[in-house]
């Protein structure tokens, strides 16, 4: 079989939701406050993977306005009952503290690209719900149970309860069906059902580097769960040189040739400051099912393997090229924005060109207009050309390497007091988490017409160029860090930042007039 390196989907695409309809592979993954909700990414031979939709795509599936950072939609569940698909999902509208506000909402399709249905509101217990379809018709609903008080682990356990398709509401008891291993913090569930067995796939250990997927079975549905021999059907935390960190959180596939395969949650740190620049990512595992009745991945080792047997045979060279994007018809799918079901009100585009519309500052968490990528390789460059006639310092716009509130760079056009032109660069790093501004150089002033920006990231350092017209290339500031842009670095920690660095454009009007800034063009050129 051809070899896959790890990870199969490169940069922000965590807790992974896999499916198999027929021929057709689908992993659905989180996407927190970044819009439209969810990812679903499609594939015919587990090794060459395109971004197909994002079903959460209206106000009544999804209004994250007032989300804070790493909030939103987390931790999916797809799966299909033989009729229908079936999207499982959590609104995150707290994090922090005792308390965590998690809705846990279900949508349904006939087609994988939709339409959605309008959301089935299920409970608020916890997050990370799943739903499994038994052989008997039956549906039942899965969620971390969540518990606020003092004295008590807040992560108690995994409940189960049956969900009643017809009415759309969960009936009979709910029962606490698997309270973890000793690693604890139990949460992720996802069922599977195998020669009279209930197989139960947990995540432990937090999103960091403690992190773990855990396997369980029991001759019934609601228990009790006997741990696997070997306790983690995945993990690095015993390893920290493996080249994949952080696994954890996964979903069980298998082929229609009767393989079977793991995907699951991993990060790969820059060595010298232990980051994960590129967020939370999607790796693949062969497994094997032994005489004991248990699941192993494939070698002999629970550690995540940098390569994995795939039937197909991976375009690498399609990943890498350079991507090009131009403003006319819809929005490139590979573009997102923060937490506004209604985009209308921060950015169109026509005559070619994306338009923003300046409403709140960078790092707002209701509306600012910030049209962006993830970040997919360590090294890449980016570029765009920016028209704006910024009036005042209020009104800014340009080029942004985002993470969240508390942690980008931005390279801007903007304009002094008395209304001249200038470019600037400023950053919200992790050292000032109460939001406090570096500013790196002294304004520099610019003439009329359109601004080219580019930024430059290599060994995560970031360099940033402008120039006018058809002029070379300019440096303008010092080298920035890079890797800032990363859960380690973001206000949380790995435990409690969970998205990725994004690349894009960006405009804000401070004065609320709402002046408008247009970008010609988009390129994004892997290094």
């Amino acid at each position: 079989m051809p070899i896959r390196q790890n990870p199969i989907l490169p940069g922000f695409n965590p807790d992974p939701s896999i499916l198999r309809v027929g021929e057709d592979y689908y992993i659905a993954t989180s996407t927190f406050e970044w819009f439209p909700g969810v990812q679903i990414h499609h594939s015919k031979d587990l090794a060459n993977w395109d971004l197909l939709t994002r079903p959460l795509t209206r106000k009544s599936q999804l209004d994250m306005r007032g989300n804070p950072d790493s909030c939103g939609t987390w931790a999916p569940c797809l799966t299909h009952d033989g009729e229908k698909f079936w999207l499982v999902y959590t609104d995150v509208k707290r994090k922090d503290g005792n308390f965590k506000d998690a809705h846990n909402y279900i949508v349904t399709a006939d087609e994988i690209t939709g339409p959605w249905s309008d959301p089935i509101y299920v409970n608020s217990s916890g997050f990370d719900p799943s739903l499994f379809h038994d052989d008997d018709g039956k549906k039942w609903f899965l969620n971390m149970l969540w518990d606020h008080r003092n004295g008590h682990h807040r992560f108690a356990g995994i409940a189960l309860q049956e969900f009643d398709a017809a009415s759309g509401k969960l009936v009979g008891e709910r029962k606490n069906i698997f309270t973890g291993s000793p690693l604890k913090l139990v949460e992720g569930p996802h069922l599977y059902k195998r020669d009279g067995w209930y197989y139960l796939l947990t995540a432990e250990g937090g999103t960091g580097y403690e992190h773990a997927a855990t396997l369980a079975r029991a001759r019934t549905i609601d228990g009790p769960y006997e741990l696997h021999p070997d306790m983690h059907l995945v993990t690095a935390k015993d390893n920290p040189l493996n080249p994949l960190q952080r696994a954890g959180h996964g979903d069980i596939v298998e082929t229609p040739d009767g393989d079977t395969y793991l995907v699951h949650l991993t990060g790969r740190p820059t060595t010298q400051k232990r980051r994960c620049v590129l967020g939370r990512e999607t790796a693949l595992q062969k497994c094997e099912w032994r005489d004991d009745g248990w699941l192993y991945l494939a070698g002999g080792t629970n550690l995540p393997a940098s390569e994995v047997e795939v039937p197909g045979t991976y375009d690498r060279a399609g990943f890498d090229a350079e991507r090009r994007y131009r403003f006319d018809g819809d929005l490139h799918i590979d573009f997102q924005w923060l937490r506004t079901p209604e985009p209308e009100r921060i950015f169109r585009i026509e005559g070619g060109k994306l338009t923003l519309i300046g409403r709140e500052s960078i790092g707002s968490w209701f509306e600012q207009a910030l049209v962006a990528r993830r970040q997919q390789h360590f090294d890449f460059e980016a570029e765009t050309e920016v028209s704006f006639i910024p009036r005042d310092e209020r009104e800014m716009a340009g080029l942004t390497g985002y993470y969240g509130r508390y942690t980008f760079h931005y390279l801007h056009l903007t304009a002094d007091p008395d209304g001249k032109r200038e470019l600037n660069i400023f950053s919200s790093v992790v050292s000032h988490p109460d939001g406090k501004l570096t500013y790196w150089i002294d304004p520099v002033a610019i003439g009329d017409g359109p601004v080219r920006m580019k930024m430059r990231v290599e060994n995560s350092r970031l360099q940033y160029f402008y120039a006018m017209g058809s002029d070379d290339w300019q440096k303008i500031g010092p080298e920035l860090d890079a890797s800032i842009l990363s859960d380690e670095c973001g206000g949380h920690a790995e435990h409690g930042s969970f998205t990725g660095a994004f690349v894009g454009m960006a405009a804000q009007d401070l004065n609320g007039s709402a002046r408008e800034a247009s970008f010609s063009h988009f390129v994004y050129r892997p290094l």
